[in-house]
């Protein structure tokens, strides 16, 4: 038995330690999050720790290796929908409230959920409120390094 049998690859039903990081894909290379500096990591593909289009590129990894991917914006935060833009009145928001553009509020959902959502415009009449997500539009690079797999026993459809 060689050695590339015994070590495993990454793949649907893994459990999976690594180190990454997040960075903006333009002129800013903004890191966004990163585990290089600290503790790895650890999630099971398809548990939603990590988008779909962020684990795609993890499958058939092994231990020690790297890699960075780009990840374009509709396989990562999707892209920005203009509906998911709304406008409010301003008279629907406290008067002690100083709006500015990039304020990010929380509003409560009919299920009584929280969400964020930013201030993307106003004026004496109207707020608009950008509920897409931050990074929705964006281009991403993932950078990864691969500390560990467990296979698991793929999970049964119910």
């Amino acid at each position: 038995m060689n050695k590339e049998t015994l070590s495993p690859s990454i793949s649907l039903s893994s459990k999976v330690t690594l180190h990454f990081s997040i960075i903006l894909d333009d002129e800013s290379q903004a890191e966004l999050d990163s585990t290089f500096n600290g503790k790895p990591g650890t999630f099971i593909m398809g548990d939603g720790s990590l988008l779909p289009g962020f684990e795609r590129y993890l499958l058939g990894m092994k231990v020690g290796e790297t890699q960075e991917f780009k990840v374009p914006a509709k396989e990562g935060f999707g892209e920005r929908q203009q509906e998911n833009i709304q406008r409010m009145k301003r008279s629907e928001f406290d008067s002690g409230i100083e709006l500015e553009k990039g304020l990010v509020l929380s509003f409560a959902q009919q299920d009584k959920k929280e969400l964020p959502g930013m201030v993307a415009d106003f004026d004496e009449d109207e707020v608009h409120i950008d509920f897409n997500h931050p990074l929705s539009g964006r281009d991403l690079l993932f950078k990864v390094e691969i500390i560990g797999i467990e296979t698991n026993q793929p999970r049964e459809e119910h």
